[in-house]
């Protein structure tokens, strides 16, 4: 499997998807949204630094958390480059993190009241099944 290094340059959009296990759809996006600034050549191509890998995976990380990519680009700043560590650096970003849990707890309540709702209705409806 031949493996490409970082260049002086970086590497290209398909190459930063590759190591990221994204797409480049997906970091094009990134980019549209503020997320990603790759540096562009003259030929236009898109060129990722090193740190672009760790970047990528903790926008997947906060993507997966729930939170939508507004509150991603304030959350990136706060967060240092080491892909090992997801800790914030911002004191002022704690409440828009709780704020933002807050929200994701309403919805797994809701969700979890409407599972139930459901959950009774095909319990009932079993029940009607066996009957002749």
């Amino acid at each position: 499997m031949k493996v490409k290094r970082w260049s002086a340059l970086g590497v290209r959009i398909s190459e930063l998807a590759r190591q990221a296990g994204t797409t480049p759809r997906a970091l094009r996006y990134y980019e549209e949204q503020g997320l990603l600034r790759p540096a562009r050549l003259a030929s236009g191509y898109r060129h990722y630094e090193p740190q672009a890998v760790g970047t990528v995976r903790h926008i997947q990380l906060l993507l997966s958390a729930g939170l939508n990519t507004t509150a991603i680009a304030e959350i990136l700043p706060c967060i240092p480059d080491d892909v090992t560590v997801l800790a914030p650096t911002c004191p002022e970003l704690l409440d828009a993190l709780a704020v933002e849990r807050n929200r994701i707890t309403t919805s797994i309540d809701r969700l979890a009241a409407a599972r139930a709702v459901l959950d009774r209705l095909i319990q009932a409806g079993s029940g009607a099944r066996d009957q002749p």
